[in-house]
């Protein structure tokens, strides 16, 4: 049972539990208050214990760390958390014990952060403030070693150990470039600090931080080696759900909105893995498909693949041009519309970029995304935009006669025909630039940037 007693508080007040789950909290229960400011909970169950919190009134809180066991607190509402006096649990005791010791730590540096701040203090003086601080972070530090040895079996243990940095060693003498190795080793070392197989760890929000900081500051941004960092992390939670459902839904969400380029591939790959095998049971049918329609939809325009070929009339609306039959050493697949703002400005800066580089060895394969074809083609008229390769649908050829007789012929196929769903086109201009073999070298990138990446393309070559 959770008992607590908090003086401030009115008879009939009603107050809630709340547990975190990663950066977020959520209600788990709530209580009225009795007589003397007394209500109680029953004691969440083991498995689900992490960092509590009793929501209450003029935003007050109180935070606990429940292990399934009893806890009993007494507070004032007007001195929180000065106020909090444990006398059960001892994995929230330790907490409090440990903030009121940070506290004392916080007032201890306070005038020696107020005096760094003069500009007018020696060197020698600054010396010795730099000296003192030292002291005080060893003696956090030392604080923390003492909870882990005479505590390491409790959780509030592990969960001050989350918050420790890893203690990086010098680079060896031989090393001919120190930094980089540190980085390294930093990175091998992070998340010795986590104990993967306790998953009353999600419920507290240092987990959280700590994944938000490795995908977004540690881990480099490119998609083979995320994938790799990814599902070794994961493979050391499979043994406890709670913590299994918190990595691949972190990571997988982290995938999908990523705006670095080419980051959708660890989403399609997580999906696969994880969701569409069956081990995301806790989603429902509906969330199950949306989730797996969205891989459905990035599937076809991933980085290294190889994408469909597509099939369409070029501006005469007779002449069908293949995407694959295009030979040329990089070939630009550019989605446009003749009434979209950024495409009229991106148009012109595709021209230059052609004129450049098609004697290097670029081909542009523009699909005009206006459906009704005398919007695009009196644009091209008029902006003299030429040289290139120009195909679009129209209504003619998709209506659904019209398209089964195609695609069974052979003229066409169904992914070119929806090509707006094959290539997830929810916003113009999309591009890809391919390679010799039609395989996706970069991807919605403007034509500034295509002309950077293949001019390092290009050197990359050279340099083989």
């Amino acid at each position: 049972m959770l008992r607590f007693q908090i003086e401030g508080l009115a008879e009939g007040d009603t107050i809630y539990l709340a547990n975190y789950y990663g950066n977020k909290m959520y209600y788990a229960d709530t209580a009225v208050v009795g007589a003397k400011g007394k209500f109680e909970y029953p004691s969440p169950p083991a498995d689900k214990g992490g960092k509590y919190g009793l929501v209450l009134p003029e935003n007050g809180f109180v935070e606990m760390v429940l292990t399934g066991g009893p806890v009993a607190l007494k507070a004032d509402l007007t001195d929180l958390p000065a106020s909090v006096e444990v006398s059960e649990g001892l994995d929230t005791e330790l907490f409090y014990d440990y903030l009121a010791f940070i506290q004392d730590m916080r007032e201890k540096r306070a005038p020696i952060d107020s005096r760094a701040q003069d500009s007018t203090i020696t060197e020698a003086e600054m010396a010795q403030l730099k000296q003192d601080m030292a002291v005080l972070n060893l003696q956090v530090e030392a604080e923390q070693d003492r909870i882990q040895e005479e505590y390491g079996h409790t959780l509030f243990a592990k969960m001050i150990k989350m918050v420790r940095e890893p203690e990086v060693p010098e680079a060896p003498m031989d090393v001919a470039n120190p930094q980089l190795w540190r980085y390294y080793k930093f990175r091998d070392m992070f998340w010795d600090r986590v104990d993967f197989s306790d998953g009353r760890l999600v419920r507290d929000p240092a987990l959280h931080n700590l994944l938000d900081q490795y995908w977004n500051g540690i881990m480099p941004q490119l998609p083979d080696t995320a994938l790799v960092e990814v599902n070794k992390l994961i493979a050391q939670a499979t043994l406890d759900p709670d913590m299994f459902k918190y990595l691949v839904h972190f990571f997988t969400f982290s995938a999908e909105k990523s705006q670095v380029m080419c980051m959708d591939k660890v989403f399609v790959d997580l999906v696969d893995r994880y969701y569409s095998s069956g081990q995301a049971d806790w989603l429902n049918e509906e969330q199950l498909k949306k989730v797996t329609d969205r891989a459905e939809d990035l599937r076809y325009s991933l980085c290294g693949n190889r994408i469909p070929n597509i099939i369409l009339p070029d501006t005469t609306q007779e002449n069908w041009v293949s995407l694959y039959d295009v030979e040329a050493e990089y070939t630009l697949v550019s989605i446009w519309e003749s009434t979209c703002g950024h495409c009229k400005k991106e148009m012109p800066k595709l021209q230059e970029l052609y004129e450049e580089w098609h004697p290097k060895g670029l081909e542009i394969y523009a699909i005009g995304n206006d459906f009704e074809p005398e919007p695009w083609l009196k644009f091209l008229r008029e902006k003299d935009i030429s040289g290139w390769i120009h195909v679009s649908d129209n209504p003619q050829v998709n209506a659904a006669d019209s398209a089964t007789a195609l695609i069974r012929a052979g003229t066409t196929t169904l992914q070119s025909l929806n090509f707006r769903t094959t290539f997830d086109v929810f916003a113009t201009p999309k591009m890809f630039l391919l390679d010799k073999d039609k395989r996706v070298i970069a991807k919605q990138v403007g034509a500034e940037q295509i002309g950077e990446i293949l001019a390092r393309e290009t050197q990359l070559k050279s340099n083989q």
